[in-house]
């Protein structure tokens, strides 16, 4: 399923009558919403627009995603995650698409997804470097693309099966998408308010942890955890030595709670979209499991 069919008519020429909405799609006016979100807390103005009224709760759907990811009968499990694995790389890849212009090596210098939180890439001496957005973008896009396109990785023909490693590489894959989403909505949240695209991201990324955490692609409490540069992560956990050379993740075996607190008490860096997430939780928009 995509929720990205009407992404294009959203960019193009409006041509629908004025006054007419499309179903279960809030269309506010940015400055009313300002306003509103000032009524949530005094410091809206440091809240990025993903967390503000009415923005957190735009979507095109609505009801639980549960039904959506489930495993349907006489499919095997990883038949179903190599497929939407696959629909989820095309329709971030839309995004990425839209955002290009203002994702650039000026507007975006290192790969952030938060405040003080810069992703680096491992290169092929697991060296961790940092590169400009768009570049570590356009190199996850194309090792993704590539494994997908491999029928030793991905099989598609009749009678050919999944490799052993197969459940390692869907997390890296899974894994790396979730970094891209991250940057997306920490950076260029707002030129998506501006295309009215905030309902479609919002929905493919729900359906997106819902389906990770479904099929144990997704740890929460590891992705945010991961935002703390003193476990060596992302720097010389998360990234893959160019397209050719995906590195294998290591978690840490600290507790993940302590880990986002310095040795001083204060907050270590994290990926802004867990706030969302966690947002989504309260709202019953995703399953508390998703937290968990």
């Amino acid at each position: 399923m995509s929720f990205l069919n009407s992404l294009g008519r959203t960019m193009g020429r409006n041509t629908r009558p004025k006054g007419q909405r499309p179903a279960g799609y809030d269309v506010v006016d940015p400055r009313a919403a300002l306003a509103e979100s000032m009524n949530d807390t005094h410091l809206a103005a440091q809240k990025p627009l993903y967390l503000c009224q009415p923005f957190v709760r735009s979507a095109l759907i609505k009801g639980s995603f549960r039904t959506i990811v489930a495993l349907p009968k006489y499919v095997h499990p990883y038949e179903w995650i190599a497929m939407n694995l696959f629909d989820f790389f095309h329709d971030l890849n839309q995004f990425c698409g839209v955002t290009t212009e203002f994702c650039t090596v000026q507007t975006c210098p290192t790969m952030s997804a938060g405040v003080g939180l810069h992703y680096t890439w491992v290169d092929v001496n697991r060296k961790p470097i940092h590169l400009p957005a768009p570049q570590y973008i356009d190199f996850v896009m194309t090792w993704i693309g590539h494994l997908l396109s491999d029928e030793a990785v991905f099989p598609t023909k009749s009678g050919r099966e999944f490799p052993a490693s197969f459940p390692t590489t869907a997390r890296q894959v899974y894994k790396q998408m979730l970094r891209i989403f991250a940057h997306i909505y920490n950076a260029h949240f707002p030129l998506l308010l501006h295309l009215s695209c905030e309902g479609h991201v919002n929905s493919l990324f729900a359906h997106f942890l819902a389906f990770g955490k479904e099929f144990d692609l997704f740890d929460f409490r590891e992705f945010k955890g991961n935002g703390d540069p003193t476990l060596g992560a992302p720097a010389c956990m998360g990234g893959i030595g160019g397209p050719d050379f995906p590195a294998v993740e290591t978690p840490d075996v600290r507790d993940i709670h302590a880990a986002l607190a310095g040795p001083n008490g204060e907050r270590v860096p994290y990926p802004g979209v867990c706030d969302l997430i966690e947002r989504w939780v309260e709202r019953g928009v995703l399953p508390k499991e998703v937290l968990q």
